[in-house]
């Protein structure tokens, strides 16, 4: 089974409730192509000669894919902007910027390709009895591309207080979607950490490493103000990163101890998380479990007996759950379903697939509601535990 052999494989197209209509910031339409939300913005700010921050979008979109979404803009801007792998398109106006709170869900239209025609026949059965029964909402593998080379998250060094080891990761270990150069540069900063001079000398260009080797330079040894100067963004995501690693191992080890056997299992950021038949089923409805804070509850003892266990796993606490380390990026409280129900789930008939000869493909519609995972969806629909 692949999926995303081609962009146009993955469309996915977003859903919002926008705020209250008029006002003084532009709302676009934004379609892309291969290219992250984050370059859609950057090329917005610069094509607008706005700063970063007056372009706002609600959620991030994969690389490979088809994507429409929605930002607005604080400032003046034209009917239509054009850049590398996008186009924008202004379709009126409103009171605020739009936050993930605007989001009312994702539609996706997936072309899975290279099945054998059981395998086409079960994915549109197992759709079907995927509205009703579900299927359990981990956070897939998009959300750990801070994850690095050797299994590490940034995010967890920051929660354990260990500055110099969260840098050294920001710096010197290769992540998911590095670019050449960044990787060029990475294995040099491995190699002669702590040379912040000769560092600086062969730091990418444009970068946010400039900005933290020029203060190491000249306080090479103050880890912690160092860290502070990567951008707060990018340390926001490093956060939320490893809390989603640890909800996927707290949910995992939850729906085990209510289900019991599982049926299967599926593998993100190097964890082998089990897959439940009909879930939705055997949990109560709205079922939801917090997101690991410092300030969450968990009033189900066998669930706070699971938090427990894989927090020290981590060499963590419930307590430990604050980024001290940090004095602008904090992680998010809130709940989060344990089980995501496609919505108007449809299957085409198995076609020939063109791109592997004597192989089928099927088209998949169905939408999922903010935050949940259409490749988690298929991967757990056909049964498998990671994608070519």
């Amino acid at each position: 089974m692949r999926l995303k052999a081609v962009p146009e494989d993955f469309q996915v197209e977003e859903e919002i409730r926008p705020p209250t209509t008029g006002g003084p910031y532009l709302l676009y339409r934004v379609y892309k192509r291969q290219i992250t939300t984050l370059e859609v913005q950057a090329q917005m700010a610069r094509l607008l000669r706005l700063p970063l921050s007056a372009i706002s979008f609600p959620a991030l979109k994969d690389r490979d894919a088809v994507a429409v979404q929605y930002a607005t803009v604080r400032g003046p801007g034209p009917d239509r902007l054009e850049g590398r792998g996008f186009a924008a398109e202004r379709v009126g106006r409103v009171a605020c910027p739009l936050s993930p709170a605007d989001l009312v869900g994702n539609r996706f239209a997936i072309t899975v390709r290279d099945l054998s025609p059981e395998e086409a026949d079960r994915l549109g059965r197992h759709l079907a009895a995927a509205t009703v029964g579900g299927v359990p909402n981990y956070f897939d593998q998009q959300r750990f591309g801070s994850r690095t080379a050797a299994g590490d998250f940034p995010g967890r060094r920051i929660l354990q207080r260990d500055a110099e080891g969260a840098l050294r990761a920001y710096l010197a270990e290769p992540m998911a979607g590095d670019p050449p150069a960044v990787r060029a540069f990475k294995r040099e900063a491995a190699a002669r950490w702590g040379d912040w001079r000769a560092l600086l000398e062969i730091a990418p260009h444009p970068s946010n490493f400039r900005s933290v080797l020029t203060f190491l330079c000249d306080h090479p040894a103050d880890f912690r103000r160092a860290l502070n100067l990567v951008t707060p963004r990018l340390l926001s995501l490093y956060l939320t990163a490893y809390q989603s690693f640890l909800w996927n191992r707290i949910a995992a080890g939850y729906l085990q101890a209510l289900l019991g056997n599982p049926t299967g299992f599926v593998e993100i950021a190097g964890e082998r998380l089990p897959l439940f038949a009909h879930p939705a089923d055997r949990l109560p409805p709205g079922a939801t479990i917090p997101l690991p804070h410092h300030r969450a509850v968990y009033n189900d003892p066998t669930l706070a007996a699971i938090v427990d266990k894989v927090l020290r796993a981590e060499g963590l606490t419930l307590n430990d759950l604050k980024p001290r380390l940090l004095r602008r990026a904090y992680l998010p409280r809130g709940e989060r379903s344990l089980v995501v129900l496609p919505a108007d789930g449809l299957a085409s008939s198995p076609s020939p697939d063109e791109r592997f000869p004597g192989r089928w493909k099927v088209l998949l519609t169905f939408a999922l509601p903010p935050g949940s995972y259409a490749t988690l969806v298929v991967r757990a629909l056909a049964g498998v535990e990671s994608l070519r």
